[in-house]
């Protein structure tokens, strides 16, 4: 098993790779989908990279864990591989950018489509062990995903962090407000948006009114 990162992105983390940790975690990892069901497919761990360049970078989307149902999970925080429901908090996501930018909501929960766009959907977690949510936890990939965050906070400039409930805020918290916009709100699952910390938020409309005042091209969301 091989942990691939596009090549844009691993000259950037080819330090942190080779820190004790990650090689710790590596080896963990390995044990677990030789000895578990686990997800997403080993090909899709840092699909968040693959399809999101680091020269094309806009906005930043930080989740927790993958999905830990049977083929939901495709590397990208929130999405789900075509031929899957779309999940309640993903269809929470639709139901606001439907509200807030008069968008039809899509057939599928696959979201590929903003990444090629130039948005990281990161997980804080990057696999899991089937049925068991935060079962890779404290294993070394928050410790990676931070240096990520860090990363892009110290050497790009206005990129917009959105922050969706208290695990991403407080991921985010080191971020550089002066020369990122960094945008809170509560969480997309129906815990939370039933009790009124989602909707309305007009994140979207915000992030592209951002991007074009900065003469960035907007998403397509």
């Amino acid at each position: 098993m091989e942990f691939k990162i596009a090549s844009d992105w691993k000259n950037i983390l080819q330090q942190e790779i080779e820190k004790p940790y990650f090689k710790s975690l590596r080896t963990f990892v390995i044990e677990e989908y030789e000895n578990q069901i686990c997800f997403p497919k080993p090909e899709n761990i840092f699909a968040a990279f693959q399809y999101c360049k680091y020269e094309d970078l806009k906005v930043v989307i930080i989740g927790q864990d993958p999905y830990h149902g049977e083929n939901q999970a495709d590397g990208l925080c929130f999405s789900v591989q075509e031929e899957i429901a779309i999940p309640r908090s993903l269809k929470n996501i639709f139901k606001e950018i439907q509200t807030d930018l008069n968008k039809e909501i899509p057939e599928n929960g696959n979201l590929k489509r903003w990444a090629k766009q130039g948005v990281l959907l990161l997980n804080s977690t990057l696999t899991v062990q089937k049925g068991k949510a935060g079962s890779h936890q404290r294993k070394g990939w928050e410790k990676f995903t931070n240096a990520v965050i860090k990363h892009i906070s110290e050497n790009k400039e206005n990129i917009v962090f959105l922050l969706w409930g208290g695990a991403a805020k407080k991921k985010g918290a080191k971020i550089d407000k002066k020369k990122h916009l960094i945008l809170e709100t509560g969480h997309p699952s129906p815990l939370s948006a039933n009790r009124g910390y989602w909707f309305g938020n007009k994140h979207f409309s915000k992030t592209n009114q951002y991007l074009r005042k900065i003469g960035k091209e907007e998403i397509n969301w």
